[in-house]
């Protein structure tokens, strides 16, 4: 059987990155989904629920191609730390975070409509930041401009001087794709990975 054609469901450029480690050639194309959560649905249901859908929406419209769809939710308790998209947002939600834990869960589907099979799964992540002092979190913010990443740090870069500890079982999901589970997904739809 030939190697089908892969698709990320995602604009996302780290998504890109992280994907693009594996040396498989695929397209990345906006899968076009609501990402609000619903009432009463948990972080961990959220995230889960969007890469489904962000995974059903491309299949649906290339039923050949493998698609992947992730979606990341960062939580601080019942709190949720969306992407801040400035400046004032991205200081509030590392404030939030000074001295506490924050969860991110990375949830992934892969699917392919046309052989019906389907892999899916979320990996959570525990941050501990440090207690920031309001000039340090400015500082990082200036220097970073984390506006587009869940919860105001890129632990890949600066943002890990913010943090005490990182618990995971797979480092790439904190920056936004859990390649663990997607190489054993991609596995079991045929693809052939060192």
């Amino acid at each position: 059987m030939s190697q089908r054609r892969l698709i990320l469901a995602s604009t996302s450029p780290y998504r890109r990155e992280l994907l693009g480690r594996l040396r498989i050639a695929f397209d990345a194309r906006p899968p076009g989904t609501d990402e609000s959560a619903r009432p009463g649905e948990a972080p961990r249901d959220t995230a889960l629920r969007l890469a489904r859908e962000k995974s059903a929406a491309l299949q649906a419209a290339d039923p050949e191609a493998v698609v992947i769809g992730s979606d990341q939710v960062a939580a601080l308790g019942e709190l949720r730390l969306g992407k801040p998209g400035g400046r004032d947002r991205a200081i509030a939600q590392l404030e939030q975070a000074s001295g506490r834990t924050v969860e991110f869960h990375t949830a992934v589907c892969v699917g392919c409509a046309a052989t019906g099979r389907q892999e899916a799964g979320v990996d959570t992540t525990r941050v501990r930041f440090r207690v920031l002092t309001r000039s340090a979190i400015e500082r990082y913010v200036d220097a970073e401009q984390p506006f587009d990443c869940a919860g105001s740090a890129k632990a890949e870069a600066l943002g890990i001087a913010l943090v005490e500890c990182i618990e995971s079982s797979d480092p790439t999901a904190l920056i936004g794709l859990p390649l663990i589970l997607v190489t054993t997904a991609l596995t079991a739809h045929g693809f052939v990975l060192p």
